[in-house]
């Protein structure tokens, strides 16, 4: 066995996975299949109105009986797996509805489980990556916007040049110990503030 698939088993291991559906057979074989592959199971049901709390994996019920579910991928950090009854028109919005990572439909089998588990968690992991890119991205941005906005207000009302305007926030930054976006925070409210009452100075 490869160092990767070992990895991958030993992570399967670990993962605390949340089965909301209800008892029978269909249930059974999924339940049986997760516990060869070794993860820690749960079995939830009816279905809560909350997600449950410490799932690292979630397999729900998507069938036409239920209107929706009280949770979507973009609202719970836990990978979501739908377990589809029916694909009907009523349940594939449902499921789309859910943003899941995964979908497995009946009739239930032991294979296909392990690698649906494996795709829905890697899909899952990849856009916490992306999301987390995204993130970071718009703070960058709203920062040098920020920045921007400070400069701008150093030149028009004190008389610096935009070089002058930043080395002075970078000095009061660092007497200060705190960070230039900080700095520029800071400056912006205050003048925001001078100019609602009516205090900004005019001179140049």
């Amino acid at each position: 066995m490869s160092s990767s698939l070992r990895r991958l088993y030993e992570d399967l291991r670990r993962i605390d996975v949340a089965v909301v559906y209800p008892a029978g057979e269909d249930r059974e074989v999924i339940v049986r299949q997760l516990e060869r592959i070794g993860c820690r199971i749960r079995v939830i049901w009816p279905m809560p109105a909350e997600a449950p709390a410490g799932a690292d994996v979630i397999l729900f019920r998507v069938s036409e009986e239920l209107e929706g579910t009280p949770w979507t991928s973009a609202t719970i950090s836990a990978t979501l797996i739908a377990l589809s009854d029916y694909e009907s028109p009523t349940t594939l919005k449902v499921l789309l509805d859910t943003q899941a990572h995964g979908v497995i439909t009946k009739p239930f089998r032991s294979f296909g489980i392990l690698s649906t588990l494996v795709l829905a968690r890697s899909s899952h992991s990849f856009h916490k990556r992306q999301q987390g890119k995204i993130e970071k991205l718009e703070s960058t941005i709203k920062l040098r916007r920020q920045l921007e906005k400070a400069i701008r207000t150093l030149v028009e009302h004190r008389q610096m040049t935009e070089p002058q305007a930043y080395e002075h926030m970078r000095m009061r930054a660092t007497s200060l110990r705190i960070t230039v976006a900080e700095v520029a925070t800071m400056l912006i409210e205050a003048q925001e503030a001078m100019d609602k009452l009516g205090l900004s100075s005019s001179e140049r």
